[in-house]
């Protein structure tokens, strides 16, 4: 059976003359999909686990004493490594910067995959999806809307946990420059500008989940395996990364640059690393997109 062909204004407008205010660009407004994303229990849910993760790093610390970390990780090829448990709960900033760190390799990807994941799919599984396409609301349009708005999330998620961190970071340890365990400070002036590159550079390295979670969900009924399916390949790619047999061919991975940001983090502010790192990710989930923009135009829609 052959995909519906979507009616132009021009068409829908001389068939149906009740229609003449038809306009395909006025159909699902971001704020409408915004507010229904937002009122769903698993936005709330993961907004809740974010804002209570700082809380619960205090928590540990204060338990468990000076954190004392052997490797903190650090940047790809174009990363210095660095230690930031080491200096953790030296100032607000550098607690920030450990909660990010923490949670980009695996905790920030959630979140990615599940608000681009369960964007198509879970329309799908409602049995919502062609009654949204028969309104009618252009495919295009309707991939668009539900695209930005869970991009919009994601970046939103991200940003909530050093907002909270810095927050709690202040009341517990106080405020002031970011020191490095390699030595010296950034003085706190620098610390925000600074702390917002990591996060839009996480932001930009999560796009290869989010292209991938937004593929499967046009691809499937079931939101869960979008998301998990996102989830699982990003584990896979980690993996690769650390088969060091791979030489060169790893700077093509994504996983290979997700901590690029370090390089965020000291005296002298390096680009190299995290360039590349946009780069390669990028270019994965432009390819990612348009694959679910081209499959889900000539898609039979029976759910």
């Amino acid at each position: 059976m052959s995909a519906p062909v979507q009616p132009s204004e021009a068409r829908v407008e001389a068939e149906h003359p009740e229609a003449a205010g038809y306009r395909a660009g006025r159909t699902l407004p971001l704020r409408v999909e915004a507010m229904r994303q937002l009122r769903r229990r698993r936005t709330l849910l993961m907004g809740g686990i974010l804002a209570a993760l700082p809380f619960i790093l205090i928590v540990a610390f204060a338990i468990g004493g000076t954190p004392d970390g052997e490797d903190g990780g650090g940047g790809g090829r174009g990363g210095s490594r660095i230690n930031l448990m080491d200096v953790a709960t030296e100032s607000a900033a550098n607690f920030a910067a450990t909660s990010l760190f923490v949670s980009a390799g695996f905790l920030l990807v959630v979140p990615v995959a599940l608000f681009c994941g369960d964007t198509v799919a879970s329309e799908a599984s409602w049995s919502s999806l062609r009654y949204l396409l028969a309104a009618p609301v252009p495919r295009t349009r309707l991939l668009w809307s539900k695209l930005v708005v869970a991009l919009g999330f994601s970046l939103a998620a991200m940003v909530l946990l050093p907002v909270v961190a810095l927050a709690a970071g202040t009341a517990a340890y106080g405020w002031g420059p970011l020191k490095l365990p390699t030595g010296g400070a950034l003085a706190a002036g620098d610390t925000i500008p600074r702390l917002a590159l990591v996060v839009a550079f996480i932001f930009v390295s999560q796009l290869v989940t989010a292209g991938l979670a937004f593929w499967l969900s046009t691809k499937t009924d079931a939101p869960l395996g979008a998301v998990g399916g996102a989830v699982g390949l990003t584990i896979v790619g980690n993996v690769l990364d650390a088969v060091t047999a791979l030489g060169s061919w790893r700077d093509f991975l994504p996983a290979h640059w997700q901590f690029a940001w370090a390089d965020a983090l000291q005296p002298e502010l390096e680009w190299g690393g995290m360039i590349k790192g946009a780069a390669i990710s990028v270019t994965y989930a432009l390819i990612l997109f348009a694959l679910a923009f081209r499959g889900f135009s000539r898609k039979d829609i029976v759910s």
